[in-house]
């Protein structure tokens, strides 16, 4: 997937994320830097997940599997959706990032 594939679907779940949790995102960091894509990623799907929301679910996973060394989009996106919980093995090492970036965001 090229840079600005990976920025649109970013923009998209900027707007997702503002809407949905309030929180604001810095997309062209998002879409560059994996560390913070992959932070930004795990707090989408955690939030999706604990308010069933599958459209944020949906979009999350998009953007997971369009980071670079993220698994096959076919394998995040079909799988993970219909498989739930085990959907957490999407992009290792996301809560690790999650720790590091979410706690020093907003």
């Amino acid at each position: 997937m090229n840079d600005s594939e990976r920025l649109a679907i970013a923009a998209h779940l900027h707007v997702a994320l503002r809407r949905k949790t309030g929180r604001v995102t810095d997309t062209e960091w998002m879409a560059s830097d994996t560390a913070y894509g992959q932070a930004m990623a795990q707090f989408a799907l955690n939030h999706a997940r604990s308010n069933q929301d599958a459209e944020l679910e949906r979009l999350a996973l998009r953007f997971a599997a369009s980071l670079p060394g993220a698994p096959a989009p076919a394998a995040a996106a079909v799988g993970a959706a219909a498989a739930g919980p085990a959907a957490d093995a999407v992009a290792p090492g996301l809560v690790a990032s999650a720790k590091r970036y979410v706690g020093g965001l907003r």
